[in-house]
C-alpha cells in the first residue's frame, strides 16, 4: 500500500489517502492530526509515504531550495521553501512548520520510505500544463488516473492526498525522478 498526505496547518489537519496494488482508493480520511496520521501507517503499514510538504528548509539566508529551482524551470511554477528563520516568523508558513512535525514523527516509524511530493509537478506531469481553474484541472484528471473507487465528490486537498499516493506507488514502480528532495513522476500518465 502507499499514502498520500495532503498537510495542512495544524487547525485544518492532514488529509490522506491510501491505494493498495490493485490501484484501489482504499481509505480517504480528511482533518486528521499527526497522531492519527501516525496511527494509520503502524496499523496499515504502507511501502511508501509521499507527503505534500517540503522535508526540509532552505541553506540559512537562502530563499528557495536547488531542487525548487529546477522544478520550477522545468516542470511548473512551485512557491518557495525559505530558510528555518523565516519559517518560524511567518504565520504563512505554518502548513510547512506542521508538516515539518509530520516529517520528524513520521521518520521514527520503522519501516515506510518517507519521501516529499509535489502534487501540482505530478498533475503537470499526468495531466500536461493547466488550463483553467486549479480545480476543474485535478477533478476532471482524477477521472484519466488507472484508479478505482474514487468517490464521486473530493476536495483539492483530497485530490492533492490521492496525488501524492499514486505519486509514492510510482516511486515503487521507479517511475520517477528526483528534484533534490522532491520526488516527482515521469511524464504521462501511471503505468500499471
Amino acid at each position: 500500500m502507499w499514502l498520500g498526505v495532503d498537510v495542512g496547518a495544524e487547525r485544518k489537519g492532514f488529509d490522506v489517502a491510501l491505494i493498495d496494488t490493485h490501484l484501489h482508493l482504499a481509505h480517504l480520511a480528511s482533518r486528521l492530526d499527526v497522531a492519527a496520521v501516525v496511527e494509520l501507517i503502524r496499523r496499515l503499514k504502507p511501502e511508501v509515504v509521499g507527503i505534500d510538504s517540503p522535508r526540509v528548509a532552505a541553506a540559512d539566508g537562502a530563499c528557495h531550495r536547488d531542487g525548487e529551482l529546477l522544478l520550477n524551470s522545468l516542470v511548473c511554477r512551485i512557491r518557495w521553501t525559505p530558510d528555518t528563520k523565516t519559517l518560524s516568523t511567518s504565520p504563512y508558513y505554518a502548513w510547512i512548520r506542521h508538516g515539518l512535525k509530520l516529517y520528524e514523527v513520521v521518520g521514527s516509524i520503522k519501516g515506510p520510505c518517507v519521501i516529499e511530493v509535489f502534487p501540482t509537478a505530478s498533475w503537470t506531469r499526468w495531466l500536461d500544463a493547466r488550463v483553467g481553474t486549479r480545480a476543474r484541472w485535478t477533478r476532471e484528471g482524477l477521472t484519466r488516473l488507472p484508479l478505482t473507487d474514487i468517490p464521486p465528490r473530493t476536495n483539492q486537498d483530497q485530490r492533492d492526498a490521492i496525488a501524492a499516493a499514486l505519486t509514492a506507488w510510482q516511486l515503487s514502480r521507479k517511475q520517477c525522478e528526483f528534484f533534490g528532495e522532491i520526488v516527482v513522476p515521469v511524464r504521462g500518465l501511471p503505468v500499471a
